[in-house]
């Protein structure tokens, strides 16, 4: 894989800013489904809109949903929305904000609520 993923566990992966062209070397390394937890434009304009990367995965014959959370703070009903996301979509699954890090935190939270 050409970009850089960490796998939480064997079925759930996280990655820094995507681009639209890394949607199909995330199918083609096996994920199913996408999920953004990054605001629009939260990076500045060169940041790839959430529309860019809905088309790039569909395309890429790949589950997308945009689910934006702040970096430092994620509510409960955020949480309980990553959940249920956790839950309903195709896996292996690769979700994605700027770094990573917000991504994990939703994951490790929305564990927690099992």
């Amino acid at each position: 894989m050409s970009f850089p993923s960490q796998a939480l566990t064997p079925d759930f992966s996280v990655a820094p800013q995507l681009t639209p062209e890394a949607m199909v070397q995330a199918a083609q390394a096996g994920f199913k489904s996408v999920v953004n937890n990054r605001p629009d434009f939260e990076g500045g304009p060169d940041q790839p809109t959430s529309a860019q990367m809905e088309q790039a995965a569909l395309a890429a014959g790949l589950q997308y949903r945009h689910l934006p959370v702040a970096g430092g703070y994620q509510s409960p009903e955020e949480i309980a929305a990553f959940h249920t996301l956790l839950q309903s979509l195709p896996r292996p699954i690769l979700a994605f904000c700027r770094s990573g890090a917000r991504s994990s935190k939703l994951f490790a939270a929305a564990q927690a609520l099992e």
